[in-house]
């Protein structure tokens, strides 16, 4: 990893690096600034972060992050209930849409995650998940990506969770990305101009 520290935009802001890797990557710089590490509430909410983490596995949030309307198109905006209810036609549908990460294994994933999301009470995979959330004073605020873990002791329990509740590619490094991007941990460095905005 990194020992990069924050780095100076075009606009003057420091910013964690990734965020800003290079000017055809300002869907980074807009998603940093807006959305990562911000606190996310809601079962379909997260089910959708779950959702594009399991995809984003191997490959860029980069990505992903550009395919993301195409995911909520072809995945019924992340509705639990709806994508519980896809049938192997629905699948097949998947496999086929450009939109997406034609990935099997994966798309497979999505919807048992969708079962297993509808099979738990409304609001419990919000409780289930922020229930993993470590106590915000209780490690170092980050100066370099390299004091930026990818495995916590929180990110295993909620991987080992999930698991017990029958969701799918969610180990403990994609829980912990889940964590990050859901504002359960603020990883943004201690000089970036949006950590205390998170």
């Amino acid at each position: 990893m990194s020992e990069q520290g924050v780095v100076e935009g075009p606009d003057g802001l420091p910013r964690c690096p990734w965020g800003l890797e290079s000017e055809t990557m300002a869907d980074y710089r807009v998603y940093h600034d807006t959305e990562w590490g911000r606190p996310v509430h809601g079962d379909d909410a997260l089910y959708e972060r779950v959702s594009l983490e399991a995809f984003q596995s191997g490959l860029s949030w980069l990505t992903i992050l550009r395919r993301r309307e195409g995911f909520r198109a072809a995945f019924a905006d992340f509705s639990i209930k709806k994508v519980a209810e896809f049938t192997e036609a629905d699948e097949a549908r998947l496999l086929a849409d450009p939109g997406i990460i034609r990935n099997r294994a994966k798309i497979a994933a999505t919807i048992a995650n969708a079962r297993a999301a509808a099979a738990l009470a409304p609001g419990e995979l919000s409780e289930l998940i922020w229930s993993h959330a470590p106590a915000p004073d209780g490690r170092p605020v980050p100066r370099t990506f390299a004091d930026v873990p990818a495995i916590t002791p929180e990110s295993t329990a909620l991987s080992r969770d999930l698991k017990k509740h029958g969701f799918r590619f969610v180990g403990p490094t994609t829980a912990y990305a889940l964590m990050q991007a859901c504002g359960l941990v603020n990883d943004h460095l201690a000089d970036c101009h949006i950590r205390d905005a998170v």
